[in-house]
């Protein structure tokens, strides 16, 4: 059985999906944009910021299913342009303590509302 994760602190859908979905003790989280809830905008400033934002959006959907970063096994960082992954790397690293979760990074041509970056993540309990 499949269960609906959603959150007013990280950003409503814009399309037909959901922010999580758990399953057999999985949560898949889509692709968290660096929108920020409250205003419903992207968050002005740069890789630095836009990849912070995407994080706390993370932590919150998360949250709402009672887990945290600790929880999650897997991400996909998605980037408009590989020349901001040191920068993105420095962010990511501080949302996890001790084992990192297996990661793909890649750079594609575009990501909605033309942002820098996207993640999306699985997590366990």
């Amino acid at each position: 059985m499949k269960k609906v994760i959603a959150t007013a602190k990280a950003p409503a859908a814009i399309g037909p999906y959901s922010q999580a979905i758990e399953a057999n003790g999985m949560v898949f989280l889509s692709g968290q944009i660096p929108i920020n809830p409250a205003t419903g905008e992207v968050v002005e400033g740069g890789i630095t910021e836009q990849t912070t934002q995407v994080f706390e959006n993370i932590k919150n959907v998360l949250a709402e299913a009672g887990l945290t970063t600790a929880n999650i096994v897997k991400t996909t960082v998605f980037m408009a342009d590989m020349s901001l992954f040191a920068d993105m790397n420095a962010v990511y690293a501080k949302y996890f303590e001790g084992d990192f979760p297996a990661r793909s990074a890649v750079a594609v041509k575009g990501l909605p509302k033309g942002v820098l970056v996207e993640v999306e993540s699985i997590a366990i309990r």
